[in-house]
């Protein structure tokens, strides 16, 4: 007997090529034909949209030549975006020459961890023998206790053994995965909404976002976690499309050579070992081991995973969608994920659990020997497991009990309108010194402040809205995906009203603020086959926009680069009173 998943129809005991024809087919003898029908691949599959080499052949270039830039600008475009964004994040890094906010942790944690496994305790000088020395220091032997996981250390402490234990070094890696993060979001943003153009103008907003340039030119580890979060969630977009791909693949054409849904098929496919849903499980580990907000983020990507199962199966033609995610997806989805992203937080922290056990090593190290002694099943778990345990839980009570007032600190209400951001460093140089003009006629301000481009930020406000409108009522899965991204990186923290918290935590969920912002912008240009009047006006209208997000970029420059100004014109910059 012919096995259903073979046959072009799945009606069981009868013989595709004795079926009675289509009523479609039978009318064609009269003349009838059929009209466009969707095909379910192309509903699995959509296709990307082609850029057209007019506008390179406008600008003079042959015609050749413009066909082949524009067979190229799936990477091309992307590339020239971050080549932008690297220019600026790298330009005179090692500027301002200091240790500025909390590099005073996380530079002088990774050039120990580096070295030794574990960070230590360093003496209140050290800064400024540090940046007298060019990092030729001793590093101290007694372990610190510390509050963060040490991946983001030791990510920083790579630049530190690359490049010097220096401003530039400690900043090095920080601005490399800053300048990757723009050239993965503009292929992340291609492939989701299927445009290049697209693709590169979120990778083009986020490049010239305050916030996200700034944590890419200092050496704390919210830009480190904004990375492994993004190429996760980068991950998992490739995993959905090959999900698809491979279900596109699998279900076969009719008589008329369309790809109808298939119940069996779509209930039955096994979409195998999905290597990019594991390496999505390493970066979300990754980022649980650089802040343990990544949890959240797990979490919630989880969650969104099995959701896009669910609607691939179900544009397949499943009939029981969940049944089939549970049956033949959930179990790879758990094994690819959690246990991966627990064994990679585990491993992070094996300089720690090498280090010596008899008081000489990390800190808590010699806990399970000493105070964690005694126990009915303390057999069960060797020492350093207990003691990483306790160590843990210590942090744990450190995290939900932190309520020291802080002068930036600041509530997340006010962080999606740029309402509190965080100075990093701050001198008033005399006229002629550390940059201030001679002429200036009097002190000059020279201020590094974490603060979003303003205009993009209160643009994303609006496209939020128009983000949930189109997940809520539209159906848009790239429009759930953008929020949940915005979700998981920002709504945790209402959870923590009371606690110090600062607006740069927001830089986790830049990127999709800036899908956000891209999204909108292409509903403003206006949706293939309208008018072209209606789409001069919309491109017309978001290219001034764009326009003058960049122009607000270039106007804050000097704050996020700690450059020399008069004091009235870094005045002129205070927009909002929270902002001094």
């Amino acid at each position: 007997m012919t096995s259903t998943a073979s046959s072009p129809d799945t009606r069981q005991g009868q013989n595709p090529h004795d079926q009675p024809p289509s009523w479609q087919q039978r009318l064609r003898r009269f003349g009838y034909t059929a009209g466009p029908r969707s095909d379910v691949r192309e509903r699995l599959v959509p296709s990307y949209v082609q850029p057209s080499p007019r506008l390179w052949q406008v600008m003079g270039v042959p015609k050749a030549l413009a066909e082949r830039i524009a067979r190229w600008s799936g990477w091309g475009g992307p590339l020239l975006v971050t080549l932008m964004a690297g220019v600026m994040r790298f330009w005179h890094l090692g500027s301002p020459k200091a240790v500025i906010f909390d590099e005073t942790y996380y530079a002088k944690d990774a050039w120990a961890l580096v070295h030794r496994g574990f960070e230590v305790n360093w003496d209140k000088d050290a800064n400024d023998l540090i940046l007298s020395t060019n990092g030729h220091v001793p590093i101290p032997t007694d372990a610190a206790y510390v509050v963060h996981p040490p991946v983001g250390k030791y990510v920083i402490g790579l630049g530190e053994l690359l490049f010097g234990f220096d401003p530039f070094g400690w900043r090095f890696m920080t601005a490399l995965l800053g300048t990757l993060s723009v050239l993965m979001l503009c292929r992340i943003g291609r492939r989701i909404f299927r445009s290049t153009f697209l693709g590169c103008l979120a990778g083009g907003l986020m490049a010239v976002d305050g916030l996200a340039f700034v944590m890419s030119r200092t050496s704390l580890l919210d830009g480190v976690l904004m990375f492994f979060v993004l190429a996760a969630f980068g991950c998992l977009v490739i995993d959905r499309d090959r999900a698809r791909e491979k279900l596109a693949a699998a279900l076969l054409p009719d008589a008329d050579g369309h790809v109808r849904p298939d119940p069996h098929i779509a209930e039955t496919t096994r979409l195998g070992w999905r290597p990019w849903r594991w390496l999505a499980g390493l970066m979300l580990g990754l980022a649980i081991g650089t802040k343990w907000n990544g949890l959240y983020i797990l979490i919630a990507f989880c969650v969104m995973a099995v959701l896009w199962d669910v609607g691939s199966r179900k544009v397949a033609g499943a009939r029981h969608p969940y049944g089939a995610v549970l049956k033949r997806d959930t179990g790879i989805t758990f094994l690819a994920t959690v246990p991966v992203a627990i064994a990679t937080y585990l491993l992070s922290w094996t300089g720690w659990i090498l280090s010596p056990a008899n008081g000489s090593g990390g800190y808590f190290r010699n806990w399970a020997a000493t105070d964690g002694k005694g126990g009915s099943w303390t057999w069960l778990f060797p020492d350093w497991w207990r003691s990483l345990w306790h160590y843990e839980h210590e942090v744990y009570k450190f995290h939900v009990g932190l309520h020291s007032p802080h002068t930036y600190m600041s509530n997340p209400w006010s962080w999606i309108v740029d309402g509190r951001p965080v100075s990093y460093f701050y001198e008033s140089p005399s006229a002629g010194q550390d940059g201030c003009p001679a002429d200036a006629g009097q002190k000059c301000a020279r201020e590094v402040l974490a603060i979003g481009t303003p205009l993009l930020w209160w643009v994303a406000c609006f496209a939020i809205l128009y983000v949930l409108y189109r997940w809520l009522l539209r159906r848009d899965w790239r429009a759930g995906a953008i929020a949940c991204g915005i979700a998981a990186g920002y709504l945790p923290w209402f959870l923590y009203q009371e606690r110090t918290i600062f607006f740069f935590y927001a830089v986790v969920f830049v990127p999709f603020l800036c899908l956000a912002v891209a999204m909108l912008l292409g509903a403003v240009i206006g949706p293939p086959g309208s008018s072209e009047t209606r789409r001069v006006a919309g491109a017309t209208g978001a290219g001034v926009l764009v326009l003058l997000i960049a122009w607000n970029f270039i106007y804050f420059w000097p704050l996020y680069t700690g450059t020399a100004i008069p004091v009235d014109d870094w005045r002129s910059r205070m927009w909002l009173d929270t902002w001094v």
